[in-house]
Formats: C-alpha cells, structure tokens, sequence
C-alpha cells in the first residue's frame, strides 16, 4: 500500500510542478541568450561556470539558466568538468556549481556560427 502524502508535502509538490512549468515557459529567445553565452564563453574560455554566465546574461526566469545548462549538456554540447565552485549569488546561499566545458561538438557548433558570423560580416 503506498504511503498517503502529508499537506505539506503535497503543496511542496505541487510548487515544483508549478516551478517546472514555469521554466518550460520561458521563451526560446532565452534559451538562445544561453546558447549564445555558452558557445562564446567556452570558445574563450577552457572552462566555465553559472557564475560566469550570470555575469553576462540579463535576468533569467527563476531556475531556467540551470534548465538551459542541463539541456546543453544532454545534447552533449557541454560536459561536467568534475569540478566545482561556489555560488557567487546571494539567492543560492553558496552552493556548489558544476564547471563547464564545451565538447567537440560544441566547439564544432561555435566555430560553425563564428564563421558564419564573420561571412555576414564581410558581405
């Protein structure tokens, strides 16, 4: 027999449903903001973390940024360094954050979009 759910347990629930739409919801003109800081900033960089794309991104819905991280990653653009650092921001109380790099695949995509920035540009 499964285990009945306390009020309090239930309203915690129902905030992280209500959290995880939230998130879905964000536009995708964030998501590319994301994109965008990503491929930059591990092109000039070996490796990278939130606190670094904070630094360069306007302010993104509650929890998207580490939505649009986790999504990067599962496409295999980024990978875990298996490093950490502490949260520069306030909200977070200094929790560790994953380090990033960027893949072979993600290399590729940001060297694909720099030549076709610098096509454009020419032009």
């Amino acid at each position: 027999m499964t285990r009945r759910l306390t009020v309090a347990e239930r309203h915690a629930a129902a905030e992280k449903d209500f959290l995880l739409e939230e998130i879905a919801d964000q536009s995708s003109w964030d998501q590319f903001l994301v994109e965008q800081a990503v491929l930059t900033f591990g092109r000039h960089h070996e490796t990278f973390s939130c606190n670094d794309l904070r630094d360069v991104l306007p302010d993104l819905g509650h929890g998207f940024l580490g939505a649009a991280i986790n999504s990067l990653r599962t496409g295999g653009v980024i990978a875990h360094t298996g490093m950490s650092v502490p949260s520069t921001s306030p909200a977070t109380h200094g929790h560790r954050l994953a380090v990033w790099q960027l893949t072979a695949k993600g290399r590729g995509i940001a060297a694909a979009r720099l030549a076709r920035k610098q096509g454009r540009a020419a032009a």
